[in-house]
């Protein structure tokens, strides 16, 4: 009986911290949820093979799909040797692109950002991104880029007459390439035609095909041709950096709208008394590539498959016709270029353009850093893994897009009733593409020309391409080109 007091005191003591105890782990638990189903491939490979060899076969469709088939909507792999989550969907794309920086934050893999720069949109976060995505959009803006219009015009025209005039038969997407980069050259850049353009063209093809090789820096690898094209594209920069410094320094009324790199020397700091250049020298070398990689490689994709699926749809073809000579025919004379006001008027041919882009995206695939632990899905996501997504896979998703391997325009119409972060080709919120007015200006143009100036047909029955890691044709997508009108002497001109 003199147990007794001990023993209840006992209980009455242990028991509630034994509840306690189990409540909190229960807690843990429940807060700590699972990690994604999915297997992680063999170490540092992962399935990195895997999906090189499906989008160079133009297969990375199938492989994404058959994953999500398997695993859901989250599934966990490997990727350039690091651990990976793979989302898809609406809600998924939403996520990553409004998702706080202190969970996701904008990290390319090493492999990538070693060809890219450190210091370039795509990797800055924060008031950085802001500052860097400021300065570009002060050059690229709907209102300063009206007055580009015109050398637009006159740049297309050029590039029409001395590589389609006079052409039997022409390899489109190499010819796109060359368009692109020429328009990003003059109207971006300010660099003049000559051996220093023909060299960047060169350097940044090297530079492109090691985006997705394995990063081995071994002499005879891809990856290493690439980061030595991207050392001397980087001092071709800084020399225009130094050249447009002194411009500017010569010239006190220099217009800095004129470039893209005079502007970024322009902006300075809001410290008035001892201002500072907004943008260091690393920073405007690695954002003037980051465009020429978008501006050159993006938009030269878009062209060719908007010229391949015009010729397989002479539907759409004669209605994308019938708007463009409407402004045509409400031209002075042929030689009148267009104006800003023509292009808001090119409304079903930009839808032509955008289902080209929901079928066609020119990425593949994107990535973004795990700053801390998240949940998504009824998973945990581990801090320092990264988040890998596709954007087109909402692109062909069905039951956002009715029969989404049909070429159809007018699922356009009303743009409003697709769900939000269902069409990705240009990213969306705060990260959408500082370049889309520019892309859009520089696509119009050339659709403009191109059907009412030209007529073409494909040359093969079968048109295949792959991915390396941007769509490539693998015969360039031949064409048999006849004039209709041809452009005169007076487009010779060029700025």
């Amino acid at each position: 009986m003199e147990l007794y007091p001990i023993y209840a005191t006992f209980l009455v003591l242990i028991i509630p911290t034994l509840v306690f105890l189990l409540r909190k782990r229960d807690n843990f638990t429940q807060k700590r949820l699972p990690l994604p189903p999915g297997s992680l491939g063999l170490p540092i490979i992962g399935q990195s093979l895997q999906i090189f060899r499906a989008m160079r076969a133009n297969r990375g469709e199938d492989w994404i799909r058959e994953r999500i088939r398997k695993y859901g909507a989250v599934s966990k792999l490997n990727v350039f040797g690091n651990r990976s989550v793979l989302l898809h969907g609406p809600a998924a794309n939403k996520f990553i692109y409004t998702c706080d920086e202190k969970v996701l934050s904008n990290q390319h893999p090493a492999s990538v950002r070693r060809l890219m720069g450190e210091r370039n949109l795509l990797e800055l976060n924060g008031e950085d991104h802001k500052r860097v995505r400021g300065a570009m959009l002060s050059f690229l803006k709907p209102e300063a880029l009206r007055q580009s219009v015109g050398r637009m015009d006159q740049e297309i025209r050029f590039h029409l007459k001395h590589h389609w005039h006079g052409k039997h038969e022409i390899l489109v997407m190499p010819l796109m390439k060359t368009l692109t980069f020429n328009v990003i050259c003059s109207l971006i850049f300010g660099i003049e035609r000559g051996i220093r353009r023909e060299r960047l063209v060169y350097l940044f093809e090297l530079l492109i095909d090691g985006m997705l090789a394995l990063p081995i820096n071994l002499p005879f690898m891809r990856f290493s041709r690439s980061l030595r094209a991207k050392a001397e594209i980087g001092d071709i920069i800084l020399e225009l950096i130094r050249e447009k410094r002194q411009q500017m320094e010569e010239q006190e009324t220099l217009d800095n709208h004129q470039d893209l790199i005079t502007r970024f020397l322009s902006m300075t700091d809001d410290d008035v008394a001892n201002p500072s250049p907004l943008l260091s020298d690393e920073e405007i070398v690695d954002n003037c590539t980051i465009v020429m990689i978008a501006g050159h490689d993006t938009t030269s994709v878009l062209l060719t498959f908007l010229i391949k699926l015009l010729s397989e749809h002479p539907h759409v073809y004669q209605t994308v016709l019938n708007e463009q000579e409407e402004i045509a025919n409400r031209k002075g004379s042929l030689e009148e270029p267009l104006t800003w006001d023509d292009l808001a008027k090119m409304k079903y041919t930009w839808k032509v353009a955008t289902e080209t882009l929901r079928m066609n995206p020119p990425l593949f695939c994107s990535f973004r850093r795990v700053v801390q632990d998240f949940e998504i899905g009824g998973y945990t996501i581990p801090k320092g893994w990264q988040v890998f997504w596709t954007a087109f896979m909402t692109h062909m998703d069905e039951s956002i897009y009715p029969d989404p391997s049909t070429f159809n325009p007018a699922r356009f119409d009303n743009q409003g009733a697709t769900p939000p972060y269902s069409f990705m080709a240009f990213g969306g919120g705060p990260r959408m593409c500082p370049g889309y007015e520019f892309a859009r200006i520089e696509t119009l143009t050339m659709v403009h020309y191109l059907v009412t100036r030209f007529r073409w047909k494909l040359s093969l029955e079968e048109n295949l391409f792959g991915r390396a890691p941007l769509p490539f044709f693998h015969q360039g997508l031949p064409i048999q080109v006849k004039i209709k009108k041809p452009l005169h002497d007076d487009d010779d001109v060029i700025i």
